[in-house]
């Protein structure tokens, strides 16, 4: 893996999110309550609904478009709604949030 930092937990509000761009495209960055953080296409796969701009509640985002609702963890759309963003790995070290830039390099960056 290829970890590039994109900078602090602190600078992604707490159940809140910020677009991140790096060298091998945008990705949404996400913050839930309990400090988990998720990286994920910003793009819904419904109508492009910019998900860093959605409600973040528990490990999920609801589109802030057609409120569409999209597990962080694994990227699947849930309840009656079809359909899947793609994740990338991420994660937290000495309060530095690192990006997988390898990941973003194999799939389609929103």
């Amino acid at each position: 893996m290829n970890w590039i930092d994109i900078g602090t937990i602190d600078d992604i509000p707490e159940r809140g999110a910020r677009l991140v761009k790096t060298p091998v495209g945008c990705v949404a960055v996400f913050r839930t309550s309990g400090d988990e953080v998720f990286a994920a296409s910003n793009s819904c796969p419904h109508k492009g609904g910019p998900l860093s701009e959605g409600i973040v509640h528990g490990n999920k985002v609801t589109c802030p478009l057609h409120n569409w609702v999209f597990s962080l963890e694994t990227g699947e759309a849930q309840g009656a709604d079809e359909g899947r963003i793609a994740t990338y790995p991420i994660r937290i070290e000495d309060g530095r949030l690192l990006l997988d830039a390898s990941a973003l390099a194999a799939k389609d960056a929103a």
